[in-house]
């Protein structure tokens, strides 16, 4: 069994059959295994927004079955679909979401509120998941004393305490500088190595590179599914990238590959493989 699986899936606004009628999804079907790491890709606009609030439970099809881990959502009520967001997905925002009235380790414990976690349980599952990303030591900072990377962080320590199976992360390199983006993509791969289901949400090729399985979103419906290597938009930036490090502005010779899950050119010379 698949921990998600969606069918003939669709998300309408407005009146459907009329003129003010948007397919935000039409028609996707897709299913995700325990422990994969997905990119859902795509331009503003594609829908890949629209199926991250259906996967995280955020919103329930027009249409078509939704099942995380096996139970059917799309007729859930509000109460219940709160209860499994709860307890089975930790999210991942762009912006944070911290609340500034409250410390780091507050913060990182709120979600645990809700799971009706011990008071005490609370606290040390929040440490331990600080110490995880390298910010126990802000544990008692507010979040307005914390640089931008320094705060996304504590939002995946937020996502780790509350041991959901799966993290959903929507834009999470989005705000941060590039150094900080591999930082934070190196812990999301971390999780995802120790068997929790990633979903990462984005725009840009050189992120969704780094996923194990591209699912690429145009006009609500998927285009491609594939491993990044297969797939040819990020291996053509892929291309340019490593023309670029070798300075010469062409193509080294050599085959595409995928290693260690990423994009990878296999001819570029020492110093010039781009991953």
């Amino acid at each position: 069994m698949s921990l998600i699986k969606i069918e003939n899936v669709f998300k309408i606004y407005g009146d459907e059959g009329c003129e003010n009628e948007v397919r935000a999804l039409d028609g996707v079907s897709l299913e995700i295994d325990y422990g994969e790491f997905v990119a859902i890709i795509g331009s503003s606009g594609s829908g890949k927004s629209t199926m991250m609030n259906m996967l995280g439970c955020l919103d329930v099809p027009t249409r078509g079955e939704y099942y995380l881990d096996g139970i059917p959502i799309r007729e859930r009520t509000e109460r219940e679909l709160s209860d499994i967001r709860s307890r089975r997905i930790g999210f991942i925002f762009q912006g944070y979401n911290l609340i500034p009235s409250l410390t780091v380790w507050q913060n990182v414990a709120l979600p645990m509120t809700y799971q009706k976690v011990n008071p005490g349980d609370r606290y040390q599952r929040a440490i331990e998941a600080l110490e995880k990303v390298d910010i126990a030591s802000k544990a008692e900072n507010r979040p307005t004393q914390l640089s931008g990377g320094q705060q996304q962080r504590v939002a995946i320590a937020r996502a780790i305490a509350t041991k959901s199976p799966i993290i959903m992360a929507d834009e999470p390199t989005g705000a941060l500088d590039s150094k900080t983006g591999v930082q934070v993509l190196g812990i999301l791969r971390q999780l995802n190595e120790e068997g929790t289901t990633i979903i990462l949400i984005t725009h840009d090729n050189g992120i969704a590179a780094q996923a194990k399985r591209v699912i690429r979103v145009q006009d609500g419906r998927i285009i491609s599914d594939s491993a990044p290597g297969d797939d040819p938009f990020i291996m053509s930036q892929t291309k340019k990238e490593v023309a670029s490090a070798v300075g010469d502005g062409t193509t080294p010779s050599g085959a595409l590959r995928v290693e260690n899950g990423r994009a990878a050119w296999a001819g570029a010379r020492a110093g010039g493989l781009t991953q």
